[in-house]
């Protein structure tokens, strides 16, 4: 089950990613776009990392059952959003995050917000 979880999270990742804005597109003096191979480089990595992060953040027992955490990432820095239920759980989602592979900052967004 936890392999399940963790392959969708993987695909849902890779999936939105693919239908993101390329930030990198430029226009050209003829009115068409083109796209550096950095950009495109630039691009993969971040839905990478974020598929790692959001992995281990569903990998983690404490926080495997929080569905309220968005990830996003530019470079090697992550960004959390949304909501979790308690502090201890914002701080142990920012603890998880950095430590992922390749992530230096962590930009955490997270409110709490008490569970209905």
């Amino acid at each position: 089950m936890k392999a399940l979880a963790l392959a969708l999270t993987a695909t849902l990742a890779l999936a939105l990613a693919a239908c993101s804005t390329d930030r990198n597109r430029t226009s050209s003096s003829t009115g068409g776009t083109s796209s550096s191979t950095s950009g495109i480089k630039g691009t993969a990595h971040d839905a990478t990392l974020t598929t790692k992060v959001k992995s281990a953040l569903a990998a983690d027992v404490g926080l495997k059952t929080l569905t309220g955490i968005s990830v996003d990432s530019e470079g090697s820095t992550v960004t959390l959003k949304g909501s979790v239920d308690t502090d201890a759980n914002k701080r142990r989602a920012e603890q998880v995050a950095r430590g992922v592979d390749g992530v230096s900052t962590v930009k955490n967004e997270l409110t709490i917000e008490a569970k209905k």
